[in-house]
């Protein structure tokens, strides 16, 4: 697509596209998978008939999510052979994401990680109708299904990932605080710094994809946790710098090995402890994240 906007389809389409972007991030978990939808949803839209289409936004996030759907249904045959836990793709994103509570928490790694436990569509009905309020009728015609049996979707979806959410929602601050904690225990090397940030039951997730080491499944209790990362430490006790950032609205950690990109550390807070670490190491999930051009979404 040209960057000078010159014809409706094209300026309607530049107009929602941070939208569909999001849209279709929070249905699939992966950025490359998102662009690719995208892709395929600019090339149906120039074909519609404008002046038939009463309301541009809601037909482009009709053919987003019914895309997105598709290939949220080839996906999930791909991460039944992934090696060890599969992690979403890190978004580096912008402060004004961050300020958006609701936003920030739909896109944490933890609320993100709970929306792969849903039937794909009850993730669609539960994104568009919890995170960008979109309208049962609307629903109803991107996935195919009557306005009634998308409440009935809204309401099952919805119980299921409250049950399964974080139970409360923490605010930027007091992650961050909680962070540079752990940062600052991590870059010491203490372990009675890293014990006292850590939640006695904390979980490790980490994801390398085949590609780089990592732990092939999730590591529980602080004690374990602490071990694994002392482990990792003590191969390159010089070697490793760490940096604030902000991913999918919420403060992490760029982890740097020999100047590199190694990869993504996102927490999860609660009772001012880290109950959970996601490690993205998985070179093909930090593309964007290389790029160093954080996203404003919606």
């Amino acid at each position: 697509m040209s960057d000078h906007v010159t014809d409706p389809a094209t300026e309607t389409f530049v107009a929602h596209r941070n939208l569909l972007f999001t849209v279709a991030y929070e249905m699939l978990g992966s950025a490359a998978d998102a662009e690719d939808v995208l892709q395929e949803t600019w090339l149906r839209w120039v074909k519609v008939d404008l002046e038939q289409v009463r309301d541009q936004r809601a037909y482009l996030v009709r053919i987003t999510t019914r895309q997105a759907l598709n290939r949220l249904r080839t996906m999930n045959r791909r991460k039944e052979a992934y090696v060890g836990p599969w992690l979403p793709e890190p978004l580096l994103t912008t402060p004004d994401v961050a300020e958006d509570v609701e936003l920030a928490e739909s896109l944490s790694m933890a609320l993100m990680l709970v929306l792969e436990t849903l039937a794909p569509t009850e993730r669609a009905v539960f994104v568009l109708r919890e995170v960008f309020d979109v309208g049962y009728e609307e629903i109803a015609a991107a996935v195919d299904k009557s306005p009634a049996a998308v409440r009935q979707i809204a309401h099952r979806a919805r119980l299921h990932v409250d049950a399964r959410r974080p139970r409360e929602t923490v605010s930027p601050s007091r992650t961050r605080a909680a962070l540079e904690s752990f940062q600052r225990a991590m870059e010491t090397g203490d372990p009675q710094g890293l014990l006292d940030v850590l939640a006695p039951e904390v979980v490790l997730m980490s994801d390398g994809g085949g590609i780089k080491q990592a732990a092939l499944r999730p590591i529980t209790g602080a004690d374990k946790v602490i071990r694994f990362m002392a482990g990792g430490l003590a191969k390159h006790p010089h070697s490793i710098t760490v940096v604030p950032t902000l991913v999918n609205g919420n403060p992490a950690l760029l982890v740097h090995l020999d100047g590199e990109i190694d990869g993504i550390m996102a927490i999860r807070v609660e009772d001012a402890h880290v109950t959970s670490l996601y490690y993205v190491r998985n070179p093909e999930k930090l593309t964007r994240v290389q790029s160093e051009t954080p996203l404003t979404l919606r």
